[in-house]
């Protein structure tokens, strides 16, 4: 297809990482550091891989989450040679999907809701879900399992954004930091974006199930969050 700079460098295909569904993944990082791009990339991945995924963003207007879409394929495009640009990106609109919340709507309910919806009428069947904004300063235990089994019951795999904060020092034994210090057992690949002079740092926390001991791996280009090179 002409699209092999985006598989090799697209870190959760360096790190085999999503590879399975029914899986839920995690990306924490300061404000600002790139977790929506590197939620963005976890979207194309799936879409490179003929999945369909749907975005749905909490807090967020759709104008505002396609102009990420937007932006990191321009930066891609730029970079990278793509034999077929306009085939990438028809392709990208047409196997994802924009779904906004406002925070006090977004619940289990609701998603299986608005879900069902586009499944039961064969408008948009996903195979994965990216989940940016999801509060869990203020969410219990209970209502992020009910989502988990809410994924599990309709085989989808899911990866949240969480954004952590410099003055907190609470962490997990894994070393998951707060606000999902007492829940990262419910996923299961966790990472971490740090700055790295004009890099971003990926630290692998959990892969796939396992705890991983040598933390960061991957230094990402912070414009696309494709691999800058391997550390």
């Amino acid at each position: 297809m002409g699209y092999e700079p985006l598989v090799n460098q697209n870190p959760l295909r360096v790190l085999n990482m999503g590879r399975n569904n029914k899986q839920m993944g995690l990306v924490m990082a300061r404000a600002g550091l790139g977790k929506t791009a590197l939620l963005v990339q976890i979207a194309l991945d799936s879409i490179l891989r003929g999945e369909r995924v749907i975005h749905i963003s909490v807090g967020e207007s759709i104008e505002k989450t396609k102009m990420w879409y937007d932006d990191i394929l321009q930066f891609i495009l730029r970079d990278a040679v793509v034999t077929n640009p306009h085939e990438l990106i028809d392709m990208v609109q047409r196997h994802r999907m924009i779904m906004t919340f406002k925070e006090s709507a977004f619940s289990r309910a609701r998603l299986e809701e608005r879900l069902n919806d586009l499944i039961l009428q064969d408008i948009f069947k996903p195979n994965c879900l990216v989940i940016d904004g999801f509060d869990f300063e203020d969410a219990s235990r209970e209502s992020l399992e009910d989502i988990k089994d809410l994924l599990d019951s309709m085989n989808l795999q899911a990866w949240f954004s969480a954004v952590s904060h410099r003055g907190d020092d609470r962490v997990s034994p894994a070393g998951v930091p707060a606000p999902c210090h007492e829940i990262d057992d419910l996923f299961d690949t966790v990472v971490l974006l740090k700055p790295e002079n004009d890099l971003i740092q990926l630290d692998i926390i959990r892969n796939n199930g396992e705890n991983s001991e040598e933390g960061g791996a991957l230094t990402l280009d912070p414009s696309s969050m494709m691999v800058k090179k391997q550390g």
